[in-house]
């Protein structure tokens, strides 16, 4: 049993984190919709569609460096925070594997780039966009959430945002400026990765050192199965987008994006809430699963709660939040955003089933089938609705894929005596 002081410290921290993870998961939509504005007017339909095209493509390679371990590594981290050698063992060896993933995505994008004309028409563009993927890299969110210190990130990911907006402002006047765009893109990305390894370095007293390759080979083994499960998500979220710019125009991928990223900054509040509880989830499985199931009980129903408001707001107000943020020109989107407004509540309930409840109770296999098999839905789904109703198309597949990925893993716990809308039977 905690004592009342142990009870106030332990909720203190996860207040800080996820306050902390709120600010910063916050800014990186807040920032890039402050511009989003401008940067469609200056750049023009052709310039920005180019831009948001390559940052599609780009970020196959950030799934692959990022192998799972924002939840594998800071799971691991988590577990062990209390013994500083492992810390950092595992800080290293995660680093490593990333560098390596790293070098693999160099010696695979570099032929594409050069084969395809699509690509190396414009390949300056791909490949100052690609050294985004290194910042990302370098950039140890793992490492803070395991250790529930994430202010420091925070910091310092904020104020390069900020510094990137008013950049892109004074330096981004005309479409011949898509290459400082990208490169204050990628570098913002460099600089936080760099700086955040500065402050493990100074706060925490860990450096890089080249581990062992055991060491390497065992996080290689550990990540798999979250490596699986992040790049089949990925077929139903990058590639949903990046399948509609095949079949329409930059500007119908615009009203699909637009509308997705309010969606997203909505959905951020419980995404936020999630990335801060599930180190202390992990902890807490490991402690005591009776403790770690009546968190999650009385975690569900609050932000549940919370998640079915702001989606029925977002339904219902989607015409005027469209119109307040994004102007006349993207009428379009109302019908999209509606679509596509109870996603945070869907995913909401995905996240508490799949990512706090079955990752942490060791069922990394069968969470890894059923986003696979989701995914592999939605590139169907969306090859089929894409090509007759654009980005209609697109946010309906959006919708069905995830309520499978919800529905299998409420089945799959139900069947493993937990229930998920009552928990712990």
């Amino acid at each position: 049993m905690f004592t009342l002081k142990e009870f106030k410290r332990k909720n203190k921290v996860l207040i800080q984190n996820f306050s902390s993870l709120t600010i910063l998961q916050i800014s990186q939509y807040i920032f890039p919709l402050i511009t989003f504005p401008y940067l469609v007017r200056v750049l023009g339909p052709d310039g920005y569609g180019l831009v948001a095209f390559a940052t599609a493509f780009v970020a196959y390679f950030t799934i692959i460096t990022d192998y799972g371990f924002n939840l594998s590594a800071t799971r691991d981290i988590s577990i062990n925070r209390n013994d500083n050698k492992l810390v950092s063992e595992i800080f290293n060896s995660v680093l490593s594997v990333k560098l390596i993933l790293l070098m693999i995505s160099v010696l695979i994008i570099i032929p594409i780039i050069f084969i395809f004309d699509r690509f190396y028409s414009n390949i300056d563009i791909y490949l100052i966009t690609f050294l985004s993927v290194l910042g990302t890299a370098l950039f140890p969110v793992w490492f803070f959430q395991g250790i529930e210190k994430m202010k420091f990130i925070t910091v310092i990911s904020v104020s390069i945002k900020i510094i990137w907006v008013v950049l892109v402002f004074v330096f981004v006047q005309s479409s011949e400026d898509i290459i400082v765009l990208v490169s204050l893109n990628s570098g913002s990305h460099i600089l936080t990765g760099l700086l955040s390894l500065l402050i493990i370095k100074l706060k925490f007293g860990i450096g890089y050192s080249t581990p062992e390759f055991k060491k390497i080979k065992e996080q290689f083994i550990v990540g798999w199965h979250y490596f699986l499960s992040t790049a089949s998500i990925s077929l139903y979220t990058t590639s949903t987008t990046f399948i509609l710019g095949l079949f329409a125009g930059d500007a119908i991928v615009g009203y699909y994006s637009a509308a997705d990223k309010i969606r997203h900054a909505v959905q951020n509040i419980s995404s936020s809430a999630g990335t801060t509880i599930f180190p202390h989830l992990s902890a807490e499985f490991n402690r005591s699963k009776e403790a770690a199931f009546d968190f999650i009980n009385k975690y569900y129903k609050i932000v549940g709660s919370f998640m079915l408001l702001v989606s029925g707001l977002l339904y219902l107000f989607a015409e005027e939040i469209i119109l307040l943020i994004l102007g006349e020109d993207y009428v379009n989107s109302v019908l999209v955003l509606k679509i596509i407004s109870f996603l945070p509540l869907i995913i909401f309930f995905s996240n508490v089933a799949g990512v706090q409840i079955m990752l942490n109770l060791g069922y990394k296999k069968e969470f890894a089938k059923f986003i696979f098999t989701s995914g592999v839905f939605s590139i169907i789904v969306s090859l089929i609705l894409v090509p007759i109703y654009f980005e209609i198309g697109t946010a309906i597949t959006v919708v069905l894929t995830e309520i499978i990925v919800t529905t299998q893993m409420l089945i799959f716990l139900r069947k493993k005596k937990f229930n998920v809308l009552g928990l712990n039977k």
